[in-house]
C-alpha cells in the first residue's frame, strides 16, 4: 500500500496580473464558476452553449453560425484552425515577424501542409505589399495572420487589406485574435475573415480553457470538401459541430464549469458594450504608456502598429529583466515577464487586458517598476511617471 502525500490546502498567492496573460478575473466570474455542474448534454447546459455562441458572435462581430468555444487554452483554437482548413501538400503563408506566427507554421507543418514564412523584423507589422509579393510567389492556399503578437506587442494593421489580397487569390485567412478579442477592435464580417480563434484568458477575463473560434461559411465549405481527414479527431471541425450545432450530440465531455465561466465573462462585455469595453482598454493602456514613457522609459514598437493590451517595454542599458520581474512579484506581487524568442532580454512585456485594464492597475505597475529600476541605478522620474499616468486617465 503507498502512503498518502501530504498536500496542504490550496492558497494561491494574490497577484496583480498585468503580464500578457492571464488576467484577472472578475468576481462575477468566479461566482459562475462555482455554480452546480450539470452533465454536458443537460437541457439546461445546452442553453449556456446556445448563450455562449450569441455572446461570441457578438464580440467577434460576426454572423457566422460555426461560432464556438474549444475545450482547451488558445493554442487549442489556433491548432483548431489550422489543421480543419489546412489539408497535406497545400502551401500556408505564416507571419515570421513573432513567436506566435512561428507557431503557425509548426503546426501547419505537423498537418502535411507547407508553411511560408513572410518575413518582417521582430517589433514591426507586415507590409501589406510584401504579403501581396508572397502570394503571387508561392500561391498559398491559406494565409496566417497574427493580429496582436504578443511577444512584440505588435498589432497588425489592415487586416482586411491582406484578406482582400487572399481573397484575390483564392486563399482563405485565418486571423490570431488571442490577444485582441474583446480588447482591440476587430471586425470579423466587415474584413471578411475566414477563420478567427482566440483564448479566454485574455481581455475576456476568463480562465483559459475555453477558446472561442468563428468560422465563416466558405471555410465551412472547404473543411468539409477537404480530400484528406482532418488530423485531429478531437479537433475536427464536424465532430465539434455535432457538439456544438442546433442538435447536440457526444462529441467530448465538456469543461462545463470553464464554460459558465466564459459566458459570465461574455456577458460582462455584452453589458458595457464593446465600444466602451474596447475604449477602456485604450484609454488605460494609454496612461500607462503615458507614465512609463514620462518617467523615462521607452516602448519597443512603433505607435501605428501598437498592440496596445500588450506594451514591450525597452529595458535600460545594464539591467537584468528576470531580477526586475522576479523583484516585483516578490516585492509586489505584480507580475509581468520579459521578452519572449527574439525579444528575450530586450523587453519587458506589461499587459493591460480584460478586468486587469484597470486604472489602479496602471498607477501601481507605474510606481512599482519605476522604484525596482531606480534601486537597479536606472535613471527615473517616478513622480513623473505616476503624475502622467493620473492625468491621463483623468482627460
Amino acid at each position: 500500500m503507498y502512503t498518502p502525500p501530504t498536500v496542504e490546502e490550496l492558497r494561491p498567492p494574490e497577484r496583480t496580473l498585468v503580464g500578457p496573460g492571464p488576467s484577472a478575473i472578475h468576481p462575477r466570474v468566479y461566482r459562475a464558476m462555482t455554480t452546480p455542474v450539470t452533465g454536458h448534454l443537460d437541457d439546461f447546459y445546452v442553453e449556456v452553449m446556445n448563450d455562449v455562441q450569441a455572446l461570441l458572435r457578438y464580440v467577434f462581430q460576426t454572423e457566422n453560425e460555426h461560432t464556438f468555444a474549444v475545450s482547451g487554452p488558445g493554442s487549442a483554437a489556433m491548432e483548431a484552425a489550422f489543421v480543419n482548413l489546412v489539408e497535406p501538400g497545400e502551401t500556408v503563408l505564416v507571419p515570421g515577424n513573432g513567436y506566435f506566427g512561428d507557431r503557425m507554421g509548426t503546426i501547419v507543418e505537423r498537418a502535411g501542409g507547407e508553411a511560408v514564412s513572410v518575413d518582417a523584423p521582430w517589433g514591426a507589422a507586415l507590409e501589406p505589399a510584401t504579403v501581396e509579393a508572397a502570394v503571387e510567389e508561392h500561391d498559398p492556399a491559406v494565409i496566417g495572420i497574427t493580429h496582436g503578437e504578443t511577444s512584440t506587442g505588435v498589432r497588425q494593421p489592415a487586416v482586411d487589406d491582406i484578406t482582400r489580397i487572399a481573397h484575390d487569390h483564392d486563399a482563405y485567412v485565418v486571423l490570431d485574435a488571442v490577444a485582441t478579442l474583446g480588447g482591440v477592435e476587430l471586425y470579423t464580417d466587415e474584413w471578411d475573415v475566414d477563420v478567427v480563434y482566440a483564448g479566454s484568458q485574455k481581455c475576456l477575463s476568463a480562465p483559459p480553457g475555453a477558446s472561442p473560434v468563428t468560422m465563416s461559411d466558405r471555410a465551412v465549405e472547404k473543411v468539409r470538401t477537404r480530400d484528406a481527414p482532418v488530423e485531429s479527431w478531437y479537433l475536427d471541425l464536424e465532430n465539434l459541430w455535432s457538439y456544438w450545432g442546433p442538435d447536440p450530440g457526444y462529441h467530448y465531455t465538456d469543461s462545463i464549469s470553464t464554460t459558465y465561466a466564459l459566458r459570465e465573462a461574455l456577458r460582462i462585455v455584452a453589458e458595457v458594450g464593446l465600444d466602451a469595453y474596447w475604449d477602456r482598454h485604450r484609454r488605460v493602456s494609454t496612461a500607462m504608456k503615458e507614465g512609463l514613457e514620462a518617467m523615462g522609459l521607452s516602448l519597443a514598437v512603433d505607435e501605428s502598429c501598437w498592440l496596445r493590451t500588450l506594451s514591450p517595454v525597452g529595458v535600460p542599458a545594464g539591467v537584468d529583466p528576470g531580477q526586475v520581474t522576479s523583484r516585483l512579484k516578490s516585492e509586489y506581487g505584480i507580475e509581468i515577464v520579459g521578452g519572449l524568442g527574439e525579444t528575450e532580454g530586450e523587453i519587458l512585456r506589461v499587459g493591460c487586458m480584460g478586468h486587469s485594464a484597470r486604472a489602479k492597475n496602471a498607477v501601481y505597475l507605474v510606481s512599482s517598476l519605476g522604484s525596482v529600476l531606480a534601486e537597479h541605478g536606472v535613471e527615473v522620474d517616478v513622480e513623473a511617471g505616476i503624475d502622467a499616468t493620473r492625468r491621463t486617465l483623468e482627460g
